[in-house]
Order: C-alpha cells, then sequence, then structure tokens
C-alpha cells in the first residue's frame, strides 16, 4: 500500500512516557486519529488519552485491540519483547518500537505481526517543546507494505526521514549518546564546579554554542583546542590538582585528556 504524507491513520499508542506524550498530540496535530493509548499505569494512559481527540485509555490490552492502522510501541527497551509476546494483535498487525538500539529481529517473538521501527533521533523531556519537522525520524520494516505505511507516517510529521536497517541505527544511537547524553553529562559536572566556586553558569554559554556550531560545520576532531590537544603538561597538571577531591571526574578527565591526545 503507498501512502502520502498527508493520508490520515488510525494510530494505536502502547505507553504513555516522555516519547508518548509528545508523539501523541503530533499526531493527532497531523491529521492522524490516535484511537486508543495504553500504559501499565492506567492513570498516565487516561492523562494522555484526554489530550487527544477520540482516544481511549485502555486499561489493559485484552483481546480484540481497537482497529488501528500501525501499533506505536513508546515503551523502555525491554519491554519491548515481553508486550509483543503477551499481547494479542489482530493479524498482519503493523506494530512498530521507537527504540534506537533495539533491533528488527525482536518481532520474532511474535511472527503474526509485520514488525518496524519508527525512531525518532531526538531528546524528550517534560515541559520542552519538539520541532518535529526537524527531527529526524529512521524507519526499517518487515516488509514493503508496513515501510510504505511508516515512511507516510514520518514523512507527515518530519522532513527529514530516513530508511536505516538495525546495524545503521544501532550505530547511530551510540554516535547520538556520545553527542546528547554524555556531553549532557559533562555539562553537569562543569555546572557543578562553577556553582562551587559562585559563579553562573550563564558564563560558558557563548563558549558552548560555538563549539558546537563550530563541530557542526567542520570534522569536529580537526577543530579540537584545549590543554589536551597543545600537551600543555602544566596546566593539565593544575587542572587535575583541581579535581582531587572529586575522584570519579578526575579519572574521566585524564580518559578524555587521553583519548583527545591519541587523535591528534
Amino acid at each position: 500500500m503507498q501512502l502520502s504524507a498527508t493520508t490520515s491513520l488510525r494510530v494505536g499508542i502502547l505507553g504513555a512516557g516522555r516519547v508518548a506524550n509528545q508523539l501523541g498530540p503530533a499526531l493527532a496535530a497531523a491529521g492522524h486519529e490516535v484511537v486508543f493509548v495504553w500504559n501499565r499505569t492506567a492513570p498516565a494512559a487516561k492523562t494522555l488519552a484526554a489530550q487527544l481527540p477520540g482516544a481511549r485509555a485502555l486499561a489493559r490490552l485484552s483481546a480484540p485491540l481497537p482497529a488501528a492502522d500501525v501499533y506505536l510501541l513508546a515503551v523502555p527497551d525491554a519491554a519491548v519483547a515481553p508486550l509483543l509476546a503477551r499481547t494479542t494483535w489482530p493479524d498482519d498487525a503493523v506494530v512498530a518500537h521507537l527504540a534506537g538500539a533495539l533491533p528488527l529481529a525482536v518481532f520474532a517473538v511474535q511472527p503474526t505481526v509485520r514488525g518496524g521501527v519508527f525512531y525518532p533521533l531526538q531528546t524528550f523531556s517534560p515541559g520542552r517543546a519538539i520541532d518535529w519537522p526537524a527531527v529526524p525520524l529512521c524507519i526499517e520494516a518487515a516488509d514493503a507494505g508496513a515501510e510504505a505505511l511508516l515512511l507516510g507516517l514520518a514523512h507527515s510529521l518530519s522532513q527529514h526521514v530516513r530508511l536505516l536497517d538495525s546495524a545503521q541505527r544501532l550505530k547511530l544511537h551510540v554516535a547520538a549518546v556520545f553527542a546528547n547524553n554524555f556531553t549532557n553529562h559533562l555539562l553537569g559536572i562543569a555546572d557543578a564546579l562553577l556553582a562551587e566556586a559562585d559563579l553562573p553558569a550563564a558564563l560558558l554559554a557563548p563558549l558552548v554554542r560555538e563549539t558546537v556550531d563550530k563541530a557542526l560545520a567542520s570534522p569536529p576532531f580537526a577543530v579540537q583546542t584545549g590543554p589536551a590537544a597543545r600537551r600543555d603538561a602544566p596546566t593539565l597538571a593544575a587542572h587535575q590538582a583541581a579535581l582531587a577531591r572529586y575522584p570519579a571526574w578526575q579519572a574521566l578527565y585524564e580518559q578524555l585528556t587521553a583519548s583527545i591526545q591519541a587523535q591528534l
């Protein structure tokens, strides 16, 4: 089945966490019908369903499930396989998980469904709006029909849709952890060190913005700066001494210094 980006689909959402709370309203705004929301905690399902015109909150996943064109599994990675296995799905249902690191092979536990992946490459936090047209959506599916359906759904939300296989998506997910989660952790350390010195975090804002802009415009390794890149031994030693009260951060500083120098 060939779908255009404007085709209205019936969507069932399983999960009511951070991703689902952003994705559900975006799907409704794009003209799709969210027919139901299920979550392991019923109040969360009711809260999300109340924001979506016509959506039902399911207290349990008893058969038969409400009819939908696609069922999206917005649940933690570890919950996908058990949820697939214990749910009675409609024959030939298109079911897609939203995970970055989980392979398409996870659908082997439920061979009656047509498995797929609908992975949004973004970080989701309560209270922060998502610019869906700018979010890369990565698609994979077990068959051409499911792929066409998921591509149509993706194009209705985003201007950046890609077909990626499981191996590519895993590499992308690892890269995203370095770029997002690890970077955020390092900024957290920087924030804590500034707070200890009674200095505002805003002092770092121009530096952080220039660092990101420069890294996105050029190969990041090619524009590396700082005392590690300069092999500035006195400054590196002074930094190590300043971190003596924080052995874990001191060890991380040493590891990152060695990694930078290994790339020179």
